[in-house]
């Protein structure tokens, strides 16, 4: 990590980070990945031929649990923030080949009950190389400073920018990346990713941080819903642990 590096994510709310993992990561990584959405394509979020979202592997398979648990993941987030962070929840973001659906431009952070809390930021680790045409991610530099929207739409192009009219007008930076490379982004920049018109599925794997001290807002939640919180809870213990430059899960 460069301070450079930290300039450009805390001045435009995003940052390309390459080759986070080896190679030999990459292979254990993928091939897991590939292995567990197929045992798992019941439990997706959303259930279509086109997108696979799978939430909180690592709650489920010890492969994944090390990705979502990386050290250098974790040094890398705090070093970002600039305070404590705790893990949110991670997913496995799949788009099939030879499909035309575009994830439009949105903002994560309105999605989430949260409260009391700084900038989360997402590490979102390729596990293939993605080029463009295989779904990579575009940014509206400098937006994470936007924090007023209300949750938009991901299949309405034009819901963030009715939202928000002067986005519309922002600079546009797509990403491209090679496996084992990872881009982080603020919870509030907004940004989208393109359609996968290749023969190769596009794996990603994301890992969500949130600040330590963030608090539950009582709104509904895949993540939060079975767990019969109250509002003004924080969220903490096993289920959201603090981020380890050792790699392990601490409440």
């Amino acid at each position: 990590m460069t301070a450079d590096i930290v300039t450009a994510y805390r001045e435009n709310g995003f940052v390309r980070v390459p080759g986070v993992l080896t190679p030999e990561e990459v292979e254990r990584y993928r091939d897991r990945a590939a292995g567990y959405l197929e045992e798992h394509r019941a439990d997706r979020l959303q259930q279509d031929a086109i997108f696979s979202q799978l939430v909180n592997v690592w709650q489920q398979d010890a492969v994944l649990k090390e990705l979502t648990l990386h050290p250098k993941l974790a040094d890398i987030a705090e070093q970002l923030a600039g305070f404590p962070l705790r893990i949110w929840h991670d997913q496995m973001l799949v788009k099939e080949p030879n499909s035309n659906a575009a994830t439009h431009f949105h903002q994560d952070r309105p999605y989430w009950p949260h409260a009391n809390d700084r900038l989360p930021l997402s590490a979102w680790i390729a596990l293939v190389d993605v080029p463009p045409e295989r779904g990579c991610m575009t940014f509206l530099p400098g937006t994470q400073t936007v924090t007023d929207l209300e949750p938009q739409d991901l299949s309405n192009e034009e819901d963030l920018f009715t939202r928000a009219p002067d986005l519309r007008w922002s600079p546009r930076v797509t990403v491209p990346l090679r496996a084992g490379d990872c881009t982080f982004h603020s919870g509030y920049t907004g940004h989208m990713a393109l359609p996968n018109t290749t023969d190769q599925a596009r794996f990603a794997h994301v890992v969500i941080y949130m600040d330590e001290a963030t608090t539950y807002t009582g709104a509904p939640h895949p993540v939060t819903d079975p767990l019969n919180l109250s509002p003004g809870t924080k969220l903490e213990g096993e289920t959201f642990p603090r981020v380890s430059r050792a790699g392990v899960a601490r409440p």
